[in-house]
């Protein structure tokens, strides 16, 4: 896929090119999803390819910490949860799928 850097917005023109190669079985599923959902292939395609991008980008995401932090951050992690009433709750109802 071959694109130029920048970020497109709903007020932006569409000012750049993007080409790819496909099976035709691809393209197929391709236009049947874009179809189903009332939009153009490329409407589809740049629609669902922008949201992966985002999702791929987000759990990507990095947050530092010093030394004493990390333990602050380990030691909460490794504690046991506080006891209260709605985690009881929580505990003692049967789950829908059983």
């Amino acid at each position: 896929m071959h694109s130029s850097t920048g970020e497109q917005s709903g007020s932006q023109a569409r000012n750049v090119t993007i080409n790819i190669r496909a099976k035709q079985s691809q393209r197929d599923l391709i236009d049947h999803a874009a179809k189903v959902q009332g939009k153009s292939r490329s409407e589809f395609m740049l629609e669902s390819s922008y949201q992966k991008a985002q999702d791929v980008l987000l759990e990507q995401t990095f947050f530092g910490l010093d030394e004493l932090k990390f333990k602050q951050f380990v030691a909460l992690l490794d504690a046991p949860p506080t006891q209260n009433d709605k985690l009881r709750t929580l505990l003692k109802t049967k789950a829908p799928w059983d």
